[in-house]
């Protein structure tokens, strides 16, 4: 049996935005241990808020605090938490219906165990010891036996109100590229770089994917393609990417390499970036111990007649 690749990878990246009124508002009341509603024209309250009816789409402004007890409306319980949720050991997630609310909130319920856990009980708000507006401000939700303490009536005015939250999106997986892609992995090790040839159509794909997008047919017939290739389309980069040594601006570009039907994108260097071009003819370029190209230079070739690529643009 060949060996079967697989990596861990990581996708992440920072999301940041800014808030209206009403967000703004409901995240500065969470830091100031407060959790306001907005209500809307024919009297409900909505926890969380939002800027709009979502049953009649007007514009809703009206701030109201509720308490921060409630009532379980529904709830499942989490057996192994993952990275980055609001508690280390077993909870309940539940949706709760704050007192002086008409919707429910979703976030979790600290509880010793699912038999521990049941629709209609009563919990109340566990606040974190440092809040800065966000919704982890509650840390968590816990069991109440009282009953739920009077709302101070906010309005929704503070001073120094948050404007604005980054939230880190991330996700998690393991990758196992399949038999064609570890064909395709296993020939770069040896600086070479193969595709597969459709049975039908005769379009090799690079990188190969174990079937022809455009007929639908498995592929198995393996052509080594390249070196050299040819700059179809290209764009230039100006932000610097997290943990990535290279000085901006530089040239990113789908390049196709001679005796592929499809182009792959690859870092264009050895040349300034303005002087790069639909066209250019380029090669690889292979560092000590690197199993897939650095980047791409100019070969010194004369460009390529658009005709010779117009089909892979």
């Amino acid at each position: 049996m060949p060996e079967v690749l697989k990596a861990p990878l990581v996708v992440e990246f920072p999301f940041t935005r800014s808030l209206g009124p009403v967000q703004s508002a409901f995240l500065t009341g969470l830091r100031e241990r407060v959790v306001l509603g907005v209500r809307t024209g024919d009297g409900r309250t909505l926890v969380p808020p939002v800027e709009y009816d979502p049953v009649t789409a007007e514009e809703i402004r009206d701030l109201v605090e509720v308490a921060p007890t409630g009532t379980v409306t529904t709830w499942a319980w989490n057996h192994a938490p993952r990275r980055g949720q609001p508690l280390t050991t077993p909870f309940a997630w539940v949706l709760v219906r704050l007192d002086g609310a008409d919707t429910a909130l979703l976030h979790a319920l600290d509880a010793p165990g699912p038999d521990a856990v049941h629709t209609g009980m009563r919990i109340r708000v566990r606040w974190a010891e440092e809040r800065t507006g966000a919704i982890t401000d509650i840390a968590c939700f816990e069991p109440h036996d009282g009953g739920p303490p009077q709302p101070g009536g906010h309005t929704g005015e503070f001073e120094d109100p948050v404007t604005g939250i980054v939230a880190a999106a991330r996700l998690d997986y393991t990758y196992s590229p399949g038999r064609a892609q570890t064909a395709y992995i296993n020939a770069l090790a040896g600086r070479r770089t193969v595709g597969e040839r459709c049975p039908s159509c005769r379009k090799v794909y690079v990188p190969p994917r174990g079937a022809c997008p455009t007929c639908g047919v498995a592929t198995s017939e393996q052509v080594e393609v390249g070196p050299r290739g040819t700059v179809t389309t290209f764009c230039i980069v100006n932000i610097k990417a997290k943990n990535l040594d290279i000085d901006v601006p530089y040239v990113y570009a789908h390049i196709a390499l001679d005796g592929a039907g499809l182009a792959l994108h690859g870092r264009i260097g050895g040349i300034p970036y303005d002087e790069v071009r639909m066209g250019l003819r380029v090669e690889p370029v292979w560092t000590e111990g690197a199993r897939y190209p650095d980047h791409y230079r100019p070969t010194g070739e004369p460009d390529a007649d658009y005709d010779t690529y117009k089909e892979l643009l």
